[in-house]
């Protein structure tokens, strides 16, 4: 044992690496235990606090991170005790490690912040509003700093200077990240407003996006389309872009009906005696008709002498009683929200025929049901148009033509 301090103390530089050397096992031995005992045993404790979401913070990798930090800890408190270590390569060593350290508490920040989202987007839902917009901003703060703190470690100087050096490039900076800084923007535009959140159905044809949100962050907000693609658009188009979000229907609890049947104006005229007694047998109709025959009766009365002239007096016509036909089937049918708005009424007329607009909401806002119900209550009015001598308008086609010439009209 003499021999080798004796061999030592002649050879500088073997006693040099003979103390490198044993600085180098204890890192590894220090990485050694703190890895595989201390990180093994905290996950397995962490593991079972299952109040504060434990299991996930393990699978986070936080305490794995921060782990890394240990063998370089050893060698920057020890290294410029290496004796013959000249000082210049000591202070470079340390002042690595020590970067090193500050990156190693970087990387454990950001995956804290990501844990921090995995909870916050669990707890709130899949329609909740996102803050992974958020996260990606802070995420890019501590790495920022991180950089500056890093940089200021090797060359062993206060982080001030180096912040003191970046007035003259802060155009340059602007510059550069300008298209984060608007997304930025935008982003806190979108969040502080509530104009979009996870889970919205939202429309856009300018970008050929119509489905669900199902991803908001920082610079990019993905869109899967009903036919199940995927559009990714660029956040500040939500804010420079007109776009549509249902949410409003959705949280309403119906979605609208909106559509026209084009009726053949020929086929409308005043009921004849027998198409009243034969629309009376309507269950629909069984109290409208008779009141308002009445109502029309007691007019009729009021005019005197004029009454005698049939232009002069009210008649009961096919359409209106159509139109009474079709209220009372919507406020009958059980497919159609009674709470919100019901009309049917006739639209300007246009070349294809005089709409009859049914103009309601079904109780529904899931897309197959909806349809469903739609196809449903058309089915029903069109079958039932001739009870009332009404015809649909429609173009003419080849077998119209064919059915004239069988007939031998020219």
């Amino acid at each position: 044992m003499q021999g080798l301090w004796q061999l030592l103390a002649d050879y500088p530089w073997i006693s040099t690496l003979f103390w490198l050397g044993v600085l180098v096992l204890a890192a590894f031995v220090v990485n050694f235990v703190v890895k595989v005992a201390l990180v093994r045993l905290l996950n397995r404790v962490i593991g079972g606090l299952t109040f504060i979401r434990g299991h996930k913070l393990a699978e986070a990798g936080i305490i794995d991170r921060l782990a890394n930090a240990a063998p370089a800890l050893v060698i920057s408190t020890w290294i410029m005790d290496v004796p013959g270590l000249p000082v210049t390569v000591g202070a470079v060593i340390r002042n690595v490690a020590n970067a090193f350290n500050i990156l190693v508490v970087a990387l454990a920040l950001a995956a804290a912040m990501k844990l921090a989202e995995t909870i916050w987007h669990k707890r709130q839902g899949p329609t909740g509003r996102s803050i992974k917009g958020y996260v990606q901003i802070a995420t890019i703060v501590v790495y920022g700093i991180a950089a500056i703190l890093m940089v200021a470690a090797i060359i062993d100087r206060s982080p001030l200077i180096l912040l003191s050096g970046l007035g003259a490039l802060t155009a340059v900076l602007i510059l550069v990240f300008q298209d984060t800084l608007l997304s930025l923007v935008a982003s806190v535009q979108i969040s502080s407003t509530d104009m979009v959140k996870v889970g919205d159905w939202i429309e856009m044809p300018a970008q050929n996006a119509d489905g669900d949100v199902i991803e908001i962050a920082l610079h990019t907000v993905k869109v899967q389309n009903w036919d199940k693609t995927i559009t990714t658009l660029p956040i500040r188009t939500l804010v420079n872009q007109p776009f549509k979000n249902w949410r409003g229907m959705q949280e309403s609890g119906g979605r609208r009906i909106k559509r026209s049947l084009l009726i053949d104006q020929t086929s409308i005229h005043f009921l004849t005696e027998e198409e009243d007694a034969r629309l009376r047998q309507l269950h629909r109709l069984s109290d409208y008709l008779p009141k308002k025959a009445q109502e029309i009766a007691d007019w009729n009365a009021a005019l005197g002498e004029v009454g005698d002239y049939p232009a002069n007096r009210r008649r009961m016509t096919n359409i209106g009683s159509f139109r009474a036909y079709v209220e009372a089937y919507l406020r009958a049918h059980p497919g159609v929200h009674q709470g919100m708005t019901m009309i049917v009424r006739q639209m300007p007329p246009t070349p294809e025929g005089l709409p009859l607009e049914i103009y309601c909401f079904t109780n529904t806002i899931a897309w197959v049901p909806y349809e469903a119900i739609q196809s449903d209550i058309f089915d029903h009015l069109i079958a039932l148009l001739p009870e009332f001598g009404l015809d649909l308008f429609q173009a003419p086609t080849g077998k119209d033509f064919a059915r004239l010439v069988a007939a031998g009209q020219p």
